[in-house]
């Protein structure tokens, strides 16, 4: 009787395992296919994640195309002003220069970024007036009339512009900003700095001019403080230096923009030949 107990305790146990190893085998299935199901839900929320970021994207671009389209234009006269200047102007890959005449040229170049939404072209009738002094200018053209999108623009000039012995770099508002950046860290490649309505952005190692409006109240006074040479035009505000109309948050000028542009002019000629 003890022998036949221990075969069926034994029977028992081996159908114990048999059901427990089925279990197993079912478990394992389980498991397996809420592991499937887990990585699909994974590549859902993915999908999902994708999706709304680049949602995100395509709306930010959208949003910052939209934004750059709302620009400063040159003024209807600018044109004008360049076919009656008689002055040779060359247009070059990201640049426009302006060469003064033979018997004007001083061998001196002027690199000028422009101010921020600004169309480049507003800048014209300044440099014309530059290049008559006998300066060659070089205004450089900026992606979607920002400069913070080519604070390298001056290097393409440097390279391509060989007739000039001596360079200055220049900008207005956004793109004097931009140019006081640039030229850190080649302080020797120009003799000088000059900022319309802008300000030193660091402690470059340059003589350095700045030039502003007496009603350029989106200028920030303490800042330009930082330049060696500083010249305020009585009665100029900041969209003056351009030729684009009036500047949304600017103050009222009590002169007129040829006075302005004029008289800037002569301080900058100062500046150099000083």
């Amino acid at each position: 009787m003890l022998f036949s107990s221990e075969i069926e305790n034994d029977i028992m146990t081996r159908d114990d395992l048999d059901k427990r190893l089925g279990q197993l085998a079912g478990n394992k299935e389980v498991r397996y296919k809420m592991k499937k199901k887990n990585n699909k839900n994974l590549k859902k929320r993915l999908v999902l994640v994708g999706g709304i970021i680049l949602t995100i994207f395509v709306v930010l671009f959208a949003a910052f195309y939209i934004y750059t389209l709302d620009y400063y234009r040159a003024s209807d006269d600018v044109q004008v002003m360049i076919d009656e200047s008689g002055l040779k102007i060359e247009s070059l890959d990201g640049f426009d220069v302006i060469y003064p005449e033979e018997t004007k040229d001083q061998g001196i170049g002027i690199v000028f970024y422009p101010g921020g939404k600004v169309e480049a072209k507003a800048y014209m009738p300044l440099l014309l007036q530059l290049t008559d002094k006998g300066y060659t200018c070089a205004l450089v053209e900026m992606p979607f009339n920002l400069a913070v999108f080519n604070v390298k623009g001056a290097d393409r000039v440097l390279q391509e512009v060989k007739e000039v012995d001596k360079w200055y770099l220049a900008g207005h508002s956004l793109g004097g900003a931009m140019a006081s950046s640039y030229i850190e860290g080649r302080e020797d490649l120009f003799e000088g700095l000059i900022l319309l309505g802008a300000y030193p952005t660091n402690d470059a190692d340059i003589n350095t001019l700045a030039i502003y409006g007496t009603y350029d109240i989106k200028l920030d006074l303490e800042k330009v403080e930082k330049a060696n040479q500083v010249y305020e035009i009585i009665g100029g505000n900041h969209a003056q230096f351009g030729n684009y109309g009036k500047q949304e948050g600017d103050g009222e000028a009590k002169i007129s923009r040829e006075t302005q542009q004029k008289e800037a002019v002569e301080v900058i000629v100062n500046f150099i030949e000083g």
